[in-house]
Formats: structure tokens, C-alpha cells, sequence
């Protein structure tokens, strides 16, 4: 498929729903920039007047290239070789994006890290409202779904040079390809290039697959041979994402699973584990480590959103939601599922649709504020993993 078909493909009329987009999506996203810096503002206020550790006057200092920001920084700036094979957990796209950008005059690597996070994260919100738009009809719907994806606690990560803001836009750019506006064709094509950029950014960008799949085999009864074709692409691009950090990594240190295995060791995500014994151990080492007993209600939360995710919206959004959480909560740890779970948006779509009545949105709304404030003055204080 050409590159003119990109506007086809997420529908006409794209830069007018866009503009009307960016103005629902502009004081939440304002609001969670403001909530977040005061907290950074708030934790320094703590660091000058108290006596902190040396771990979290480092953390606050940082500022907002805190925890794996200050990692996306560094390869940005040197690459991975300097930091040995730890690095290896940060898929490529983004800091290879920051790298880019930096060689504009006047933007350095940092700024570059923290512009392309909240870019990515602003693209995506705006993305969102256009989608859920053209899904439901219901405006009200989308401004409530930009509210709660920017205020939601772990939104914080957007904020920070997390490459989570860029996985969301190309995330949701994928989906605007796989369901286009009434009476067009899915663009597969472009849903396979979204789809293989988001498998570089992070390894929940493979899970994109599930979402082509579910699609897929919708249409693939009624599709012609060069649409199939187009679908398989667009099946196997968020893989071929990850394989091609893969082969990069073999060929640079021998060894084709190393990014995996660092990523799946005890100290990080952990290998697979049975999901149940792990909240039960979380739920009981609350009195020892209240920090990890703070992740199962979020889980729980999560599978009630997934169950509606079913029931309420196109097997594609429930299929895409199923997969992130299952890998988030399969883990050896339940560290950082908060981010994780944010990554499947159809989750904050379906949250949305709870807060119909005015009331129960403000309550819940600003609960979210308050949320996202003490969880990003937690992350500065290092009393929370992001």
C-alpha cells in the first residue's frame, strides 16, 4: 500500500478530528505534567529539610530521568556496550529516537529522552479520543477515556523518559489501522508498520500480534488474496520487532535471547510463574514490604477491565488487554504491573465507561489526582518502583 493511503487508513478528515482532539485531550494533560512536577518539587522540599539517604537524594536529583529513565539517557548518549548486558532490558526504538533528535542544536540527549516521552504520551492520548470516537460515537466517552488515561497513577511514567508515551502512540495508531472509519478497508500495511516500531520499543509491543489476530480472522473470510497477505504482515511485524533486537544482540555479543533472559531474571520481571501464588505471597508480605500488597488491588482491578473489555468492545481491544495483563501478572514479581497494565489502553477505555454519572467522575477523578501525585512523590523517594 502506497504512502498516500496512510490518510485513508486512519480515516478522512484525520487533522480535523485531530485538532478537535488535542483540545479534549489538552487540560488533562497539562493537569498530570502539573501533579507530577509538583511532586518533584515536593520531594526536593523533603530532601533539603530532612535527612534522607543517599539513594533517595540520588533519585530525587534526577529529576525526571529517575529509575529506567536515567538508563534510556545513557544509551541514548553512549550506547548500550558501556553499561554491560543490563542494558540489554531497554528495547531500542526510543533511545535510538532521543539520539536523533539530540543532533538538533540546542537539544541534548536528556531533553530529547523527556521530550519524546511526553510527545509520545501526547500523541497517544490524542490517538485514543479519535479512536474511542470512531468506535462508539460517544464524545463524552473519549474525553472521559483522555482524563483517565492522564490521571491515572501510574500515568506518572508518562511524565518521566519512559518509553511507554511512544509505545501508546504507536500502539494506538495500530488499532486506528486495524479499524477504520464505517465503509473503509483496514490498512494492514501500515498496521504491520506501527505494529514492528512498537515491537522495538518495548517487549509488550509483540503483543500487538494478539490484537491483529483477533481482527484477522474476522476478515479473513471475506479478504482477497493481496489483504491476506497484507493481514499475515501485519500478524507477524510486532515479532519481527523483537527479533530484530534479537539479531542485533546476536551478532553483537553471541548470544540471540540475551535482552530476553535479562529481562525475565529474578532482579526484574521474573520468569513465568503461576499468577496466583504470586499474589497470595504479595498479599501476605504486606506487614514486611508494604509496597508490593499495594499491586493486587490493581490486579484485581485489571481482570474485572478485562472481563468488561469482552463483554463491552470489539474482540480485538479484548484480546490486545488479555495478553498485557497476563504477561504483567505472570511474573516472579508484581513490580512496576501498574505501568504494564496502563500499556493495554482498552482497560482505561472501559474504566471511562463506568464514570457515566457526573458525580461518581469527579469523585473518582480526583481520587486519580491524588493518586498520581503521591505515586510520583513515592517513585522521587524512592519508596516505589515505577
Amino acid at each position: 500500500m502506497s504512502a498516500p493511503a496512510l490518510p485513508r487508513a486512519l480515516g478522512r478528515g484525520l487533522l480535523g478530528r485531530t485538532a478537535q482532539a488535542l483540545r479534549v485531550v489538552a487540560v488533562p494533560y497539562v493537569a498530570a505534567r502539573v501533579l507530577v512536577l509538583g511532586a518533584l518539587g515536593a520531594a526536593h522540599l523533603v530532601v533539603s529539610r530532612g535527612h534522607p539517604s543517599a539513594a533517595v537524594v540520588f533519585r530525587v536529583h534526577q529529576g525526571l530521568l529517575a529509575w529506567d529513565a536515567g538508563f534510556y539517557e545513557s544509551i541514548a548518549r553512549f550506547g548500550y556496550q558501556p553499561f554491560g548486558h543490563q542494558a540489554l532490558r531497554f528495547f531500542p526504538l526510543f533511545p535510538l529516537a532521543a539520539r536523533a533528535l539530540a543532533v538538533v542544536p540546542g537539544i541534548s540527549d536528556t531533553t530529547a529522552i523527556v521530550l519524546i516521552a511526553n510527545v509520545g504520551a501526547l500523541v497517544g492520548t490524542v490517538l485514543l479520543v479519535v479512536l474511542v470516537r470512531r468506535e462508539t460515537g460517544d464524545e463524552q466517552l473519549a474525553r472521559r477515556s483522555a482524563w483517565v488515561m492522564s490521571l491515572a497513577p501510574p500515568a506518572f511514567c508518562f511524565v518521566l523518559g519512559y518509553a511507554e508515551g511512544l509505545l501508546l502512540a504507536l500502539s494506538v495508531a495500530c488499532f486506528l489501522c486495524l479499524r477504520p472509519a464505517p465503509g473503509a478497508r483496514p490498512s494492514w500495511w501500515w498496521a504491520a508498520a506501527f505494529g514492528y516500531a512498537a515491537g522495538l520499543t518495548r517487549p509488550l509491543g509483540v503483543l500487538l500480534g494478539a490484537a491483529v489476530l483477533a481482527e484477522g480472522v474476522r476478515r479473513w473470510r471475506g479478504a482477497r488474496a493481496a489483504e491476506r497477505v497484507g493481514i499475515l504482515a501485519a500478524l507477524a511485524a510486532p515479532a519481527a520487532g523483537i527479533v530484530t533486537f534479537l539479531g542485533w544482540s546476536g551478532a553483537v555479543y553471541g548470544d540471540f535471547w540475551l535482552p530476553i533472559r535479562v529481562q525475565t531474571s529474578a532482579g526484574h520481571h521474573g520468569g513465568l510463574t503461576d499468577p496466583l501464588a504470586t499474589l497470595v505471597h504479595d498479599t501476605t508480605g504486606a506487614l514486611r514490604h508494604p509496597g508490593t500488597a499495594l499491586h493486587v488491588p490493581w490486579v484485581l482491578l485489571a481482570v474485572v477491565l478485562v472481563v468488561a473489555a469482552w463483554r463491552t468492545l470489539p474482540a480485538c481491544y479484548g484480546a490486545f488487554a488479555t495478553a498485557v495483563v497476563l504477561v504483567a501478572v505472570t511474573g516472579t514479581n508484581l513490580d512496576s504491573f501498574e505501568r504494564y497494565a496502563l500499556s493495554a489502553f482498552p482497560l482505561v477505555v472501559v474504566a471511562a465507561m463506568a464514570l457515566r454519572t457526573r458525580w461518581f467522575e469527579r469523585v473518582v477523578l480526583s481520587a486519580s489526582a491524588l493518586g498520581i501525585f503521591a505515586y510520583s512523590l513515592a517513585a522521587f523517594l524512592n519508596r516505589l518502583v515505577p
